[in-house]
């Protein structure tokens, strides 16, 4: 099944089941797909919709931050549950250990030695963990190993 029937199947769902949240979220989720086949003129294939996913749990993230420097737990609460139904979709997220391998691996095979070598190391991973994993954290991973 596609992504974007799951999604309309589970809108309905969360319509008929009357969850607010759930169903405003997918709708969100849906809308930012429509708007990018528009103004592209293409059909997203489910690597794509993956992507526009991804950024969105990036950017409810984000918002997480603001919020809490405004004292806003309502909203922190909200975006957190808004994070976890995005999270359903993606795949089975990476875990640290297992990224530390990943970027281990992408070093030693872009020989990078310093900062500067950040862009290779970067290019090399992230195809690989396309929506499994959070870049600034491997970004945060390359950066513990290039200054050892």
């Amino acid at each position: 099944m596609s992504l974007k029937v799951k999604l309309m199947d589970d809108l309905k769902t969360s319509m008929r089941n009357k969850e607010k949240l759930r169903k405003n979220t997918i709708t969100l989720i849906r809308s930012a797909i429509k708007q990018k086949e528009v103004d592209e003129r293409i059909e997203l294939n489910d690597e794509a919709i993956l992507d526009i996913i991804s950024k969105q749990v990036k950017q409810k993230k984000d918002s997480i931050n603001e919020f809490k420097k405004g004292n806003r737990d309502d909203l922190v609460s909200q975006t957190e549950q808004e994070i976890n139904i995005l999270m359903g979709y993606l795949p089975p997220q990476l875990s640290e250990e297992e990224l530390e391998l990943i970027v281990k691996q992408a070093i030693e095979e872009t020989e990078a030695n310093s900062m500067k070598d950040m862009g290779k190391i970067m290019g090399k991973v992230m195809p690989q963990i396309k929506g499994r994993a959070d870049g600034s954290l491997v970004n945060k991973i390359a950066i513990k190993y290039l200054k050892k």
